[in-house]
């Protein structure tokens, strides 16, 4: 049985996003940001009855241009901590560097941030594989209306 033109759409649009997804992760990984994995691994495609979504944390966000200064979340602190472990950091007095670490950030920022330079994680990724799901969901619907044209004219034929 023929695939119908919704049915090649969302196939088309799922594949792209799980392409998507491999890309942004590649490119956290060779920017060598990756930690605990938590981010990474949040990264989830959703097919939904209309197209689909691709999740992520909150973090992703930050990824891109680091972490302006402000106000940071509760605990704070104890997130540098779980960082300072998962990257593997030795420090003499780990509690104390991660206390320095989280004012430093919630005073200036991330050093990313800080730095006014910018990580391609996912900007241009996402208007690639935008720009590639639309070609390729508009090559089915030009299939679709010639098919349509042709039957017109084979059935126009033989008025």
């Amino acid at each position: 049985m023929a695939a119908t033109v919704r049915d090649e759409t969302l196939k088309i649009v799922s594949d792209g996003l799980q392409d998507l997804r491999k890309r942004i992760i590649a490119n956290h990984e060779a920017a060598r940001q990756v930690a605990s994995g938590r981010t990474r691994d949040s990264l989830k495609v959703e097919q939904t009855e209309s197209g689909g979504i691709l999740w992520g944390r909150r973090a992703f966000g930050t990824l891109e241009s680091g972490r302006r200064p402000g106000k940071v979340p509760k605990g704070f602190y104890n997130i540098i901590l779980q960082w300072v472990e998962d990257k593997g950091i030795q420090v003499e007095k780990p509690k104390s560097f991660a206390y320095l670490v989280a004012r430093k950030i919630a005073n200036e920022g991330t050093e990313l941030y800080r730095s006014g330079q910018k990580k391609d994680i996912y900007s241009t990724e996402v208007d690639k594989t935008i720009q590639e799901i639309s070609s390729r969901v508009l090559g089915v619907f030009d299939t679709e209306v010639e098919h349509i044209n042709l039957n017109f004219s084979h059935e126009n034929s033989n008025i």
